[in-house]
């Protein structure tokens, strides 16, 4: 069974983008990313994206997708929410994935604006609408121009919000004016997807984080969070802060390149990237430990 949620925070407050651990040969490694699954929520992850971008969505397979969902229910689902991406540019093969993830015991989906294609806002309606009709679980969409090409409007997300299914909104947009008005007056919940605005999404009105940085500062982001809701905006100013150097070296080079090569120095399960994505170089890994150290991150 899923854990509680509101209608202010279907999917919790702080959830990690997990990467998906593969095996020295490039298979999916399920035992480690159980492991990987539990070790997130007892640093106090409330849910865990799986399939994601940072879970190399493009170069793993349906049958995968679907193994991966359920060993990390059955490894936290009693405890964190499981959210899916199932995000594709085909309509039909995105409800696919979804009905495929609800039988695998997913609590909700994540569901990316279709990319390359450059749907108009119609399209994504429709596209949208099509997915949340195709099982009973909660939908966030996924707003991320920068990689898709196209963002949702405001009055996309609008529309959107009054669907009984679409419930929130991972919002990577980088743009806090567009979100101030659609959060005013979408219903939506909003979540952060760009680790660097966490805290000014907070303040027009986010309720939580999808993050990267959190597989190794969930605390640190918890407690910037619980600042900000008890009204102490001072000391989340001060964690966001100490917090830059982390979210600068995090996103050097592509996200899971760097996620990956930071749990690899912790001893967690991450194991290689799938081409055309590469492992971060000698050079890279010492950077990436030096703009850690910075942000009090030790590796």
């Amino acid at each position: 069974m899923a854990p509680t949620s509101t209608p202010e925070t279907p999917f919790g407050r702080v959830l990690t983008a997990m990467v998906t651990p593969f095996a020295a040969d490039g298979s999916l490694d399920l035992d480690g990313a159980q492991r990987l699954a539990s070790h997130l929520v007892d640093a106090g992850n409330d849910g865990l994206v799986v399939n994601g971008t940072t879970g190399e969505s493009p170069t793993t397979g349906d049958a995968e997708k679907a193994d991966l969902v359920r060993a990390v229910v059955e490894a936290v689902g009693d405890r964190a929410h499981v959210v899916a991406g199932v995000g594709t540019n085909d309509t039909r093969h995105t409800a696919e994935l979804a009905r495929q993830a609800e039988a695998a015991g997913a609590h909700g989906l994540l569901v990316v604006t279709p990319y390359y294609s450059k749907p108009p806002q119609e399209g994504l309606v429709r596209h949208f609408t099509e997915v949340a009709d195709a099982t009973g679980l909660p939908v966030m969409l996924y707003d991320i121009p920068g990689r898709s090409g196209t963002a949702i409007g405001h009055e996309t997300l609008v529309r959107l919000g009054e669907h009984p299914r679409i419930v929130a909104n991972k919002d990577a947009k980088g743009d806090l004016g567009a979100a101030s008005w659609a959060i005013a007056r979408s219903g939506l919940a909003w979540y952060s997807g760009d680790d660097m605005l966490n805290l000014p999404l907070l303040s027009v009105g986010a309720v939580g984080f999808v993050s990267v940085v959190s597989h190794l500062v969930t605390p640190e982001l918890r407690a910037m969070l619980d600042a900000f809701l008890a009204g102490d905006h001072a000391k989340a100013a001060a964690v966001h802060q100490g917090l830059l150097p982390v979210f600068t070296g995090m996103f050097r080079t592509q996200g899971v390149i760097t996620a990956k090569a930071a749990l690899g120095l912790r001893g967690l399960p991450a194991g290689p990237l799938r081409l055309p994505l590469v492992g971060a170089t000698d050079a890279e890994v010492e950077q990436l430990r030096k703009d850690l150290a910075d942000g009090g991150v030790h590796l």
